[in-house]
């Protein structure tokens, strides 16, 4: 199938005044109104797409490519039997017409996905007069020309999502929002620190469970254990990509739908702590640990004389959040018995930004350094400070190091 001219021009990457910056600041906007957070499939190909997009991988997005890495499927699946990518485009493009139909969003920066294609464009805003706007590639865009279209067969099937567990619909939301593009490089021989920190997992011969926590909230019929914090939401996505570049097995679950016998089936990767009591519980005896102090959430330090705590900080008379601390471990539970790795944070920022340092070789770098040189064969807990600027966290910054 032809793209459109549109299309064409994303696959040679943005260009225009609006930067990438602006484009996710809109996607992270989009994600986190009401047609799209009580649903689990529609955030995983907007964002997805949008991601590879972004990463110059747009002549990839092809609806077999969308259903292996986006929503778990067999390299061999029958994209016929099982229309899951078609069905959910249909679904996102009605949503995203229902999103910039209301005046609220006049002004914002348009996100589209055209018919016939898996490739979104981005436009500026249409202007007031009605006249032909610029989209981001540089081509005059009608005002309406794909928003108004209605697409062929765009009746979604609730019951197919709801058969569908947490474990596979969520299990890749954004799932390759993987910014550093980790499935294009080409490794090195001797191997970096990123598959080094995530070798206990990605080795494995069984299957890898992501334990996600809960969101506190009503439950929908597309999201029946609960809403999923978009910071989650966010990490999940970036601690995919090394297990689906080994090929590794895996599933997601919430935390309220996992058992300790899932957790003993195989290697572990926890994301949030005080929505994710299995966080809670593993790290109880740990050097790091998430504790109450004067009511107060925190991380302490149980190994120094004065059980250092790092606490969460708001802007004083705001309820505004401006540091947020997380967790980054990565141990051999003896509960268990399988390998562990856990990015929490106090709050949701804080979580994310721990998402950010084990997939951004820079903030992993900055962290093994204050970790001995066989750090790989210890267990290994780290405190991450992050500064959150308009509800999004800053980079990650080190503060201690926990090896043994």
């Amino acid at each position: 199938m032809p793209l459109s001219p549109q299309s064409e021009k994303a696959l040679n990457g943005i260009e225009s005044t609006v930067s990438p910056v602006l484009i996710r600041e809109q996607l992270r906007r989009i994600l986190a109104h009401p047609l799209f957070t009580n649903s689990k499939r529609y955030p995983v190909l907007l964002a997805y797409t949008v991601e590879q997009t972004l990463d110059g991988n747009g002549g990839e997005l092809k609806e077999r490519t969308i259903g292996v890495e986006a929503f778990g499927r067999e390299p061999n699946y029958d994209v016929n039997l099982d229309p899951v990518v078609r069905t959910t485009a249909a679904e996102v493009r009605k949503r995203l017409i229902q999103y910039y139909y209301n005046p609220d969003h006049t002004g914002e920066l348009v996100i589209e996905l055209p018919l016939g294609s898996y490739v979104p464009s981005f436009r500026e805003p249409t202007p007031q007069n009605g006249s032909a706007s610029e989209s981001v590639s540089g081509q005059k865009t009608e005002p309406s020309a794909d928003l108004g279209a209605p697409a062929h067969g765009e009746q979604e099937s609730s019951r197919l999502a709801a058969r569908h567990r947490i474990s596979i619909t969520i299990s890749l939301l954004l799932a390759v929002f993987i910014g550093f593009g980790i499935g294009r490089v080409k490794l090195p021989r001797q191997p970096s620190n990123l598959e080094r920190f995530w070798k206990p997992i990605t080795a494995s011969s069984t299957r890898v469970t992501y334990c996600v926590g809960d969101r506190q909230g009503g439950k929908t019929e597309d999201a029946p254990t609960g809403e999923l914090n978009l910071s989650d939401v966010v990490t999940l996505a970036r601690s995919i990509g090394p297990v689906v570049l080994s090929k590794s097995t895996f599933r997601v679950v919430s935390a309220s739908d996992t058992g300790f016998t899932q957790l003993r089936e195989g290697p572990v990767v926890l994301i949030g702590a005080y929505n994710n009591p299995w966080t809670l519980r593993i790290t109880q005896d740990l050097p790091f640990g998430f504790e109450f102090e004067s009511q107060a959430r925190g991380i302490v330090d149980r190994k120094s004389p004065t059980q250092r705590f790092w606490g969460y900080q708001w802007r004083v008379p705001h309820t505004e959040l401006t540091q947020d601390y997380a967790m980054v471990a990565r141990i051999h539970d003896n509960v268990t018995g399988e390998p562990v790795i856990i990015l929490a944070g106090i709050m949701a920022e804080g979580t994310e930004a721990a998402s950010e340092v084990v997939s951004n070789p820079e903030y992993l770098n900055a962290m093994l350094e204050k970790a001995p040189k066989d750090w790989d064969q210890k267990n290994l807990e780290a405190v991450i400070e992050t500064h959150v600027i308009e509800d999004h966290p800053g980079p990650p910054t080190v503060v201690a190091v926990q090896t043994w």
